[in-house]
């Protein structure tokens, strides 16, 4: 039985590279650590982000406040001066726009915090270091996790180091809506959190893009073969992840990422199956991507990614159908990273013989 520890040392992976955020000195304190529970995990991550946060300066944003003061601040608001006056109120109704933490920010941090130590089962040095740093967070407010626009966060230069611990702020944070019951919160595995958030894909996916620059990753978009360019009613196909070669743009390989909390192939008539939704997926991925080079020279071929589960028989299956390679592949998850680099390098391999230095696996 492969060793728990490892996986849940592995989130720490998946997420600095799904948010572009890997940093030596928490990596090397990361991989000091034996952590029992994927919430330990997630706690040690948030306090060495928050942390780091709270040396450099916790995010400030201008906030807009109307308020009757003795002194002029800010612009007078004449209505409000006006009617002090007839109350006889020696007061001047001001607006001033004034530097705050109390932000969607660190509103999303203190929440997320507080949840997480309330209802996750975190170990108590964890959860006495993030208790510490909430000092820092006094005058922030809380948000109702069910109120949170997350499409209203925007990041640029003074708040990037926000955008992995926000990210898995959101993670917990929808999760734990997820799993109310009775008006309670509880913490998912992470498993399931992986499932629910595609993590998986955006990991394998940011690998890539950081690790093989000979290739150029994308989530590409893939038109009908249509033959009369008539499309309307058709199905949108969107990639999980677009490999091509930068040296020879025809060379082409579509990853299509699944992530099960269970096995991957199932029972029909007596013999195991993959699902046949994902094989016909994948089909249609490259064959109308292939349609699309027409006459010029290229290569297409697509895969589909498994994260593999603890089942006995596990997918490893090469086909070659109509001209194309299709595989079924998983990905240990379950072993050191060093192993789980070994294993994408080898699928990039495989596929491209301008990636430099890789020996493929199997």
């Amino acid at each position: 039985m492969k060793d728990e520890h490892i996986y849940i040392r592995n989130i720490y992976y998946m997420l600095a590279y799904a948010f572009d955020h890997l940093i030596p000195e928490d990596e090397k304190k990361i991989a000091g650590e034996e952590f029992e529970k994927v919430q330990d995990i997630l706690a040690a991550i948030l306090s060495l982000g928050i942390g780091r946060q709270i040396k450099q300066g916790l995010y400030r944003e201008y906030r807009n406040y109307k308020e009757d003061l003795s002194v002029m601040r800010g612009k007078i608001d004449m209505p409000g001066t006006i009617r002090n006056q007839i109350a006889r109120k020696q007061r001047l109704t001001c607006e001033y726009d004034e530097l705050t933490d109390d932000n969607l920010f660190n509103q999303i941090l203190k929440t997320t915090v507080i949840l997480l130590l309330r209802h996750g089962d975190v170990q108590d040095k964890y959860k006495q270091e993030l208790k510490k740093e909430m000092l820092y967070f006094s005058n922030v407010s809380r948000i109702e996790p069910g109120d949170i626009r997350w499409d209203a966060l925007r990041f640029q230069r003074n708040n990037q180091s926000y955008r992995m611990l926000l990210g898995i702020c959101r993670m917990v944070l929808e999760d734990l809506l997820l799993t109310m019951e009775d008006g309670e919160y509880k913490l998912s595995a992470f498993k399931d959190i992986m499932a629910n958030h595609g993590l998986f894909e955006r990991f394998v996916r940011a690998y890539y893009a950081k690790e093989h620059p000979e290739l150029k990753t994308s989530d590409a978009g893939v038109p009908w073969a249509v033959d009369d360019e008539y499309t309307a009613g058709l199905p949108g196909m969107h990639t999980d992840i677009t490999l091509v070669d930068r040296k020879n743009p025809g060379r082409v390989l579509i990853i299509d990422t699944k992530y099960y909390r269970k096995g991957v192939m199932k029972d029909h008539q007596g013999s195991r199956k993959f699902s046949s939704g994902n094989i016909y997926q994948i089909f249609a991925y490259v064959k109308n991507m292939d349609a699309g080079f027409g006459d010029r020279p290229h290569e297409v071929s697509g895969m589909l990614l498994y994260a593999r589960t603890d089942e006995e028989i596990q997918p490893d299956n090469v086909y070659h159908m109509s001209g194309n390679k299709i595989s079924v592949r998983t990905l240990d998850l379950n072993v050191e990273f060093e192993k789980i680099r070994e294993q994408l390098d080898g699928i990039a391999a495989e596929h491209f013989p301008n990636v430099s230095g890789k020996q493929a696996v199997g």
